[in-house]
């Protein structure tokens, strides 16, 4: 199947309109040293068959022109969306957030956009502000725990499993309501390391999805 590129977001430009040769050649001007096209990874994504074919192109795409892992993308979308990759899909617990990794209306004003905005976009339209989002951690987001902090938590980025995010108390409570769920032992405090491994744990179940 061949996939349009006006479907890929901003690498469809000066190229054939499908990802063909021409396409590739024109993608492979973006890389290093001239490195091979042959970078687009067609292995399956977990979570990839609750996605079109474009998306997951462009994920694979993303992931590789900025060092992080696809199926890792994929899983911190999944955790975040519900399952559901959608690009309008609104925060359970009311804190405005939206999209694939529920944009804040904050982080969506430092981007020049609304998160209604946001939220009228595709998912794979979306994806090129999920890619703006997550540019300034490129060199930083080796681990599936620090890409998931890059959107829930960014100062814990590079933080050891044992950091806390949010406490019940000392000034937090308020992100520590909106993030209870990540308490797995209900100790009124949530780490980094009990956070992701809740994201872990979805990525797993990713597995039986995988296209």
């Amino acid at each position: 199947m061949q996939i349009k590129l006006k479907d890929l977001g901003h690498y469809s430009g000066a190229v054939d309109g499908v990802l063909g040769n021409k396409s590739l050649d024109a993608i492979a001007k973006l890389l290093p040293s001239g490195e091979s096209p042959s970078f687009i990874s067609t292995d399956p994504l977990v979570w990839g068959s609750r996605v079109s074919e474009a998306f997951r192109m462009r994920v694979r795409l993303m992931a590789r022109l900025n060092h992080w892992d696809a199926n890792d993308l994929m899983t911190v979308m999944a955790f975040e969306s519900g399952g559901t990759f959608s690009a309008s899909v609104k925060n359970a617990a009311g804190s405005g957030a939206v999209g694939l990794i529920q944009f804040m209306p904050a982080t969506a004003r430092a981007m020049g956009t609304t998160t209604e905005a946001l939220a009228a976009l595709s998912p794979v339209s979306q994806l090129d502000y999920v890619e703006r989002y997550l540019a300034p951690f490129k060199t930083r987001l080796k681990t599936l725990s620090d890409l998931y902090m890059a959107i829930l938590w960014p100062a814990a980025v590079g933080q050891p499993e044992d950091y806390v995010l949010f406490r019940a108390d000392k000034g937090m409570t308020k992100a520590y309501f909106q993030n209870r769920g990540l308490d797995v032992n209900k100790d009124l405090k949530i780490t980094k390391g009990e956070a992701a491994a809740l994201v872990l744990a979805r990525k797993k179940q990713g597995e039986a999805f995988k296209a």
